[in-house]
This record gives structure tokens, C-alpha cells and sequence, in this order.
């Protein structure tokens, strides 16, 4: 029940009680007497009330008020009313913060909560088998001086968490771990910490299967290769379906060897460490020389390549890689665009990045397999990429390459109008 007293109502009754008081002294001749007995005897009744009050609220072990009537049994009731009401609030909030408890309990990663200055704040168990973080006992320690590698000091000092940072497990060295730091609300961040040893020497498997078979294909497809120029120079007179045969097996087996050839370039850029890439690139003769090596791959189709290279731009990077991927983006332009197209080779500053682009005016590429062109094997026509001797891992070893230099690569096409691949780079730029 909502209870409210106005100061006029409260006057009202103070004056009436006076009044009256005053009245009585009168018929017995004590009018002052008889007042101050009364206003005295109120004043004692509120401050007892008032003592019971203090007394409740501080030493009182019982929720449930002291009884009392009138204005100060509306005052007991309203703060009955408002502790139960908080107590409520209380027990829902501390109901929903166990059920955060258990479901980060659930988690099958390790997560911490820190502060702003990298304290531990809480953690739930699975912290304590990937990390040795332990919760309560390890609450105000830095993250930093229990998680000891130089790599991680760098990724929480850099202040940049968009890319995960990979260590050993502090406590189990055969365990390999992916971290991710992410702020959330006003002064906390978020460690997440999963396991991923297991895809990793998956990955390694992957990496060693291919390119296992790819050298071991590759004697094999030059013995092939061989013996069918040798049968084909011998200048012995061939019959015109062995003739048509060993064509077919020559040009099959170029394409093959094609192939193979890739697998081993995606392979060693796989398995290639970044410190192979702080040698600095002369990008601008690097994008000229290759525009002039892929003329005779033009020679065919005949079409106008204009290359806009602005001098002098360099970047720290893998020469061998980055020439891989920039050749891979021309002589895809140049193989998927019909006879006498244009192709625009271009290579120039844009604000803190460098910008380097390969525009055509090909058939372009339906939107649905924008996304998807990166993935290895991925092809949008199956029988124009037999045509064009395409493997489908070109711009597979793009993607990789770029990893590694910490670039993009953006893909403009319009159906029926043409293809753009632009590739942003953030490496310092030297002119």
C-alpha cells in the first residue's frame, strides 16, 4: 500500500493536538502546564521510536520491523517493504551471476576476466588446465607475470587484440593455444584461451601430404613427359590417333605438372616463417618486371595492358611470395578475359597503405562466388578453367601470401563488366 503525508496534513495534526492540549489546560487552569506535558510526552514517543529504529537497523537480526502504529508503522512498513524488495532484487542478481558462473564453467576454453591494468579479476577451471591460473587464490596477480612468453608480452603491450596470439601451454608443453583479448564494458577485458593442438598437427599432416605427393609426382610426370618427347622427336611417322594421343597425354601432363608445381608453391608458403619477411621489396620494379614477363603469356589473346606504377614504393616482405601472388592476379586477368580486353595494372599510395589492383573488363563473376574464390580448388566454371589450364589454387596462394604480409585483398566484379583485385598492403611504406 502506497502510504504519503503532505507537510500541510502534518502541521495540521500538530496544531490540532496543541489546540486541544491547550483547551484542556484551559478548563483546569493550566493551559501552559498541560501543553508542554503533552508536547513533551509526543517528543518522547517519537524518540522511542526512533531508538527502536536505530536499534533494528544496526544490531537487529530480524528482517521483520518493530511494531508500531500510526506514522511510524507506515515507516516500519515502507522500509520492510523496500529491504524485502531489494533483498529480492539481490537474490535474482546473484541468481543470474551463478548461472553466468556455470555456463562459463561449461566453456570448453579457458576464460579470465581482467582489469584494465591486466589483474585477474575471476577465471573458471578450465583456466586452471590450460593456463595454471587459478581462481580465487591468483585474484590481483597480472596476467603477464604468470603467462611468461615473449609473445604474449607483445600482443597484450601492443593493445591491438583483432588478431589471436599462439603460445605454449605454461603448464603442458605438448599443448598448443590460441588467445584472444577482447574489451568489454567500461574497465574489463575478456582472455579467451582454446586448445587448438589437435587442428594444429592436423594442419601439419595436411601440409606434409601435399607436399609429400607433390615431389613424389613430379619424377614420375618427368619420366611421363620424357618419353613422350622422346617418341615425338624420334621422327618416326606416327599414325593420326597416336599422333592425336600423345598430344593429349603432353598437353595433360603439362597441365599436371602445373599443378603439382603450385601444390609445392602453396605448400612452401605454408610452411614459411615471418621472419623471412623483413627484407625490404622494391615493389614498384618488382610489379614492372612482371607486367613485362607475362607479355608472352598476351601473345594470344592480344590484349592492352596498361600498367600506373608509381615509382619508388617498397615494403618489407618475401620477394618470392609477393611476386607469386601479383603474377598470379595478371595472367589470371590475362587467361580469364576474352582476346583484345583491356587489363589495368595499378600501384600507388592510398593515404597509410599501398594500393596495387588488376582490373579487366572479363566476363566478371556472379556475386554468389565472390566469397568463395579464395578456397583451394574452388572454380566458377569448371570447363572455362580446363580450358585456361586453371588449377583453382592461384588465388589460394594469393590469400596466403597476403597472411603473411598482413594485407588484403578486396574483390570488386560486376556480371557481364569485369573483375577488380585490389590488394591493400600496411606495411611501411619507403619512398
Amino acid at each position: 500500500m502506497y502510504f504519503r503525508i503532505s507537510a500541510r496534513k502534518l502541521l495540521t495534526r500538530i496544531t490540532s493536538v496543541i489546540i486541544v492540549s491547550g483547551f484542556i489546560g484551559y478548563l483546569f487552569g493550566h493551559t501552559f502546564l498541560v501543553v508542554s506535558a503533552v508536547s513533551i510526552g509526543l517528543l518522547a514517543w517519537h524518540y522511542n521510536h526512533l531508538f527502536k529504529l536505530i536499534n533494528w537497523l544496526w544490531q537487529g537480526k530480524s528482517i521483520s520491523p518493530p511494531q508500531a502504529k500510526g506514522i511510524w508503522g507506515r515507516i516500519y512498513d515502507g522500509l520492510y517493504r523496500r529491504i524485502r524488495k531489494q533483498r529480492l532484487k539481490q537474490k535474482q542478481l546473484n541468481e543470474r551471476i551463478r548461472k553466468f558462473r556455470d555456463g562459463a564453467e561449461a566453456l570448453p576454453d579457458a576464460a579470465l576476466v581482467l582489469s584494465t591494468e591486466l589483474t585477474i579479476l575471476w577465471g573458471n577451471k578450465k583456466a586452471s588446465q590450460l593456463l595454471g591460473v587459478r581462481w580465487p587464490s591468483d585474484v590481483g596477480q597480472r596476467i603477464d607475470n604468470l603467462i611468461r612468453f615473449p609473445e604474449f608480452a607483445k600482443y597484450v603491450n601492443s593493445g591491438n587484440y583483432d588478431s589471436p596470439c599462439l603460445i605454449i601451454s605454461p603448464i603442458n608443453n605438448e599443448l598448443q593455444l590460441e588467445l584472444r583479448m577482447m574489451a568489454y564494458g567500461s574497465d574489463q577485458i575478456l582472455l579467451l584461451a582454446r586448445d587448438i593442438s589437435k587442428i594444429q598437427r592436423l594442419e601439419e599432416m595436411r601440409r606434409d601430404f601435399v607436399a609429400n605427393v607433390s615431389h613424389e609426382l613430379k619424377t614420375p610426370l618427368t619420366v611421363v613427359r620424357g618419353y613422350v618427347e622422346m617418341v615425338q622427336s624420334s621422327g618416326a611417322s606416327l599414325e593420326p590417333h597416336w599422333q592425336k594421343a600423345f598430344t593429349t597425354i603432353e598437353t595433360q601432363v603439362s597441365r599436371m605438372d602445373r599443378l603439382v608445381e603450385q601444390l609445392l608453391v602453396l605448400s612452401r608458403i605454408e610452411n614459411n616463417v615471418e621472419d623471412d619477411n623483413h627484407q625490404q621489396v622494391d615493389l614498384s620494379r618488382l610489379i614492372l618486371t612482371i607486367v613485362e614477363d607475362v607479355q608472352w603469356l598476351n601473345q594470344d589473346k592480344n590484349h592492352t595492358i596498361n600498367d600506373h606504377i608509381s615509382p619508388e614504393i617498397k615494403i618489407n616482405g618475401n620477394e618470392h611470395e609477393l611476386k607469386s601472388a601479383c603474377m598470379n592476379l595478371i595472367s589470371n586477368a590475362i587467361a580469364y578475359t576474352p582476346a583484345g580486353g583491356v587489363i589495368d595494372v595499378i600501384l600507388c599510395n592510398d593515404g597509410n597503405k599501398i594500393r596495387f589492383s588488376v582490373k579487366d573488363n572479363g566476363p566478371g563473376i556472379k556475386p554468389e562466388h565472390v566469397n568463395r574464390l579464395t578456397e583451394r580448388f574452388f572454380r566458377v566454371d569448371m570447363s572455362r578453367s580446363r580450358n585456361t589450364g586453371g588449377s583453382g589454387l592461384g588465388l589460394a596462394i594469393v590469400k596466403h601470401v597476403l597472411n603473411h604480409h598482413n594485407a588484403e585483398l578486396a574483390i570488386e566484379s560486376e556480371w557481364h563488366k569485369g573483375s577488380e583485385f585490389i590488394i591493400y598492403f600496411t606495411a611501411t611504406i619507403s619512398e
